[in-house]
């Protein structure tokens, strides 16, 4: 596909390349050789991307290249030795619970910023998404996927937990049992039935990914940018509140929308 000439490339380091077009941004994982595994490196350039964005972008487009999403955390952060110039497995167990939580929670950053108000965030996935692959998708507002899409936490079978923010937005798509069922299994979950339990907003055939992504993209900047934060800060919100105070909250924001609207705000 040729690239449009709007199309500004802000940075592509470490297996990670942030691209701005308007209004839209995107995120393509860079390294389909190794099925854009993942590394502390790598989530450092997600967290920058995130930090990169201009305040114009609306949506951002996250995408892999080649035959797969992410086929999870790369297999050198098993060895011995682990990455270079990062701790191993090993290192990270010898450290205080401070240490620890601290590493972990910088790795995190790469994976909370999809969800920001400001922005509407998709994953097209294709092929792989296994693990840290799976979780990235989870972070994204919404999932198109094509029909070979293979998702699955595979962290379970490794003695291992999901830990870059996964277990929040799965368990809200999907349900406590569902949930606990693909984690402890470690199971593939296919297009059908991503789509079906709300794993995906979409599945279509590979071909038509790209084209699909850019369709729902563009039915989201269709309505103004304000009501759409608003929308999306109401929803988020939802979840940790009971039905007076989601009935507060809407009020409020209708409340602003209506003065914005009428030339009152502030």
């Amino acid at each position: 596909m040729a690239t449009p000439v709007s199309v500004h490339e802000v940075f592509d380091k470490d297996g990670v390349r942030l691209s701005v077009d308007d209004a839209v941004a995107t995120v393509t994982l860079t390294n389909p050789a190794k099925r854009n595994a993942q590394s502390p490196a790598l989530w450092r350039a997600l967290a920058e991307a995130g930090r990169s964005i201009p305040g114009s972008v609306r949506v951002v487009v996250l995408r892999g290249e080649g035959k797969s999403f992410s086929a999870g955390l790369d297999r050198q952060a098993f060895t011995p030795e682990g990455f270079d110039g990062e701790p191993s497995f090993l290192d990270l167990a010898r450290g205080s619970d401070d240490e620890l939580d601290g590493v972990i929670a910088e790795y995190q950053e790469a994976f909370t910023w999809w969800r920001r108000n400001d922005i509407v965030s998709i994953a097209a996935v294709q092929g792989h998404a296994i693990g840290a692959g799976f979780q990235l998708a989870l972070a994204c507002d919404l999932r198109v996927v094509a029909q070979d899409v293979q998702f699955a936490m595979r962290e379970t079978s490794l003695g291992l937990v999901p830990d870059l923010t996964g277990t929040h937005p799965l368990v809200g798509l999907v349900g406590y049992a569902r949930a606990l069922e693909i984690c402890a299994t470690g199971r593939f979950v296919g297009a059908d039935e991503a789509e079906r339990v709300g794993l995906a907003n979409l599945a279509v055939p590979a071909d038509e990914l790209d084209s699909a992504v850019r369709d729902l993209a563009g039915a989201l900047l269709a309505a103004p940018r304000d009501a759409v934060v608003e929308t999306k800060a109401l929803l988020r919100g939802a979840p940790g509140r009971d039905y007076e105070e989601q009935r507060r909250a809407e009020r409020a924001a209708q409340a602003r929308r209506l003065r914005d609207l009428a030339g009152l705000s502030d």
